[in-house]
C-alpha cells in the first residue's frame, strides 16, 4: 500500500495544535481535505438537478449494505458500496422508463431499504451496533485504505466535471432541448448517479446517515447566495466546504466542546449559509 507516512508528517509541522499530532486526527483532516471537495461539486449538480431526495436514498440504501453484508458474510463497506452503486442506478433507470415521478420511484427504494436493513436488524440485534456506527458516522475511524480510495474516486469524480460540467448544467435546465443537442443525456445521468451515490456511500462512513444530505446541499445552497454564475457558485462552494469541515474537525477535538465531528462540520456549515444569507440580504 502506498505510503502516506511523509503527508501525516507534513501536517504535524504545519499545524501546532496538539489535536493535530494524533495519526488519526491526521487521517481524519487529510481525508476530509478529500472528501469535501467532492460533496461540494457533486451537491452544485445536487440543487440545480433538485436531486436532494436522491441522495438520502442512497444514505439510507447503508442499511441494507449491512444488512446484505451479514447476509452473505461480506465485508459491510463492500457491501454499502454494492448496494448503494446499484440503488442509484436502478432509480435512475425506472425514473427514465417509467410513468411514475422521480420523487415516487425515490420513495419506493427509500423506504425499501430502511425496511430491510430494519427486518435483519430484528432477527440478529447483534449488528445493532454497525447500524449505529452508519446511523452517525465516525470520519476519525478511517484509516490509509479508505483515503487512497476516495483519491481515486477524487480524481475520477474531476475527469467528469472537466468533462461533463456544462452538459449536466444544461441537462439540468431542459433534458429535452439538451438531446436536441446532441447531448447524451441517458449517459451522464446514469454517471452521475453512479458516482454520487458511491459519494454518498463515503460520507455516511463520515458523518452518518442522518447528516448526509446536508453535507452535499449546504455548501451549494451557501455559494447560490454569493455566486454570479455557474462557475463561480462551482468554486466558492469548494472553498466553504474545505473551511467548514477543517474547522469542525479542529472545533470538536477541543476539550470545551468535545461534540461528535460529523455533527460539529454540519453546524459550521449551517453557520456559513446564514452568513451568506445576511450578506445575499445586504448586498440587494
Amino acid at each position: 500500500m502506498f505510503d502516506l507516512s511523509f503527508i501525516y508528517d507534513l501536517i504535524a509541522q504545519v499545524l501546532p495544535w496538539e489535536w493535530a499530532q494524533a495519526r488519526f486526527m491526521q487521517q481524519a483532516l487529510v481525508g476530509l481535505l478529500i472528501l469535501s471537495p467532492m460533496c461540494a461539486a457533486m451537491g452544485v449538480q445536487v440543487v440545480n438537478l433538485r436531486m436532494a431526495f436522491f441522495s438520502d436514498a442512497i444514505s439510507h440504501s447503508a442499511f441494507t449494505g449491512i444488512a446484505v453484508g451479514l447476509l452473505l458474510s461480506l465485508d459491510s463497506r463492500i457491501a454499502m458500496l454494492g448496494i448503494g452503486l446499484l440503488v442509484g442506478v436502478s432509480i435512475t433507470a425506472l425514473g427514465r422508463h417509467t410513468s411514475l415521478s422521480s420523487d415516487t420511484v425515490i420513495g419506493v427504494f427509500f423506504s425499501g431499504a430502511i425496511a430491510f436493513g430494519l427486518a435483519v436488524v430484528s432477527r440478529d440485534p447483534s449488528v445493532a451496533n454497525d447500524f449505529q456506527r452508519v446511523l452517525y458516522g465516525d470520519i476519525l475511524t478511517i484509516g490509509d485504505a479508505e483515503i487512497l480510495w476516495m483519491l481515486v474516486l477524487c480524481i475520477i469524480l474531476l475527469a467528469f466535471q472537466i468533462i461533463g460540467f456544462n452538459k449536466m448544467l444544461y441537462i439540468g435546465l431542459n433534458p429535452s432541448l439538451a438531446m436536441a443537442h446532441r447531448v447524451s443525456v441517458s449517459k451522464y445521468q446514469y454517471c452521475f448517479a453512479g458516482l454520487l451515490s458511491i459519494v454518498v456511500v463515503f460520507l455516511v462512513w463520515a458523518v452518518g446517515v442522518l447528516l448526509v444530505t446536508a453535507m452535499l446541499i449546504i455548501p451549494a445552497a451557501s455559494a447560490r447566495h454569493l455566486a454570479r454564475s455557474a462557475r463561480s457558485m462551482f468554486w466558492i462552494a469548494q472553498v466553504i466546504a474545505m473551511i467548514a469541515s477543517v474547522s469542525g474537525l479542529c472545533i470538536s477535538a477541543q476539550a470545551w466542546a468535545n461534540t461528535a465531528t460529523g455533527a460539529t462540520i454540519i453546524l459550521c456549515l449551517c453557520a456559513f449559509f446564514i452568513l451568506s444569507l445576511c450578506i445575499a440580504k445586504i448586498k440587494h
